[in-house]
């Protein structure tokens, strides 16, 4: 008997696999990135799988986007960037194979360019991820 292997971004947004949740809704789990760009990064995987953009449905898209905004708040209260990046990788870019979108806290002085790069070391955290978790979980009930 053939056992199906569950697609990477299925597992954690549903929860089969450990993770760092921050916020979920019945679309969507808002993941604490394992190799942040800066801290704070965190991931929106759709709970249902999808791989693109033009896959989601209209309830999982609006579901992102109202996440994204929600994090985007909880992030500039709590970590005070210069500013927030939302980006999503699709086609042979999307290293996870489920669609997810990124928000990440940024600052002036980096470039983003290194986001892309593979070779650059992330960022040292000041905090580990479950600290980094409970401060955005906090962060985020703010804006609830």
């Amino acid at each position: 008997m053939e056992r199906k292997i569950e697609c990477l971004g299925c597992s954690l947004a549903n929860k089969k696999l450990p993770t760092n949740i921050v916020y979920e809704d019945n679309y969507v789990a808002c993941v604490l990135d394992h190799a942040p760009f800066n801290e704070g990064h965190t991931l929106i995987l759709p709970k249902q799988h999808f791989v693109d953009v033009d896959e989601l449905n209209s309830e999982t898209a609006n579901a992102i986007m109202s996440a994204s905004i929600l994090l985007s708040k909880a992030l500039k209260q709590l970590y005070k960037p210069d500013g927030i990046t939302v980006t999503q990788n699709g086609g042979i870019f999307n290293e996870l194979s489920h669609y997810h979108m990124h928000v990440v806290p940024r600052y002036k002085e980096q470039s983003f360019a290194d986001f892309y790069n593979e070779d650059v070391v992330t960022v040292k955290r000041t905090s580990d991820l479950s600290d980094s978790k409970k401060m955005l979980i906090e962060a985020i009930n703010n804006f609830r």
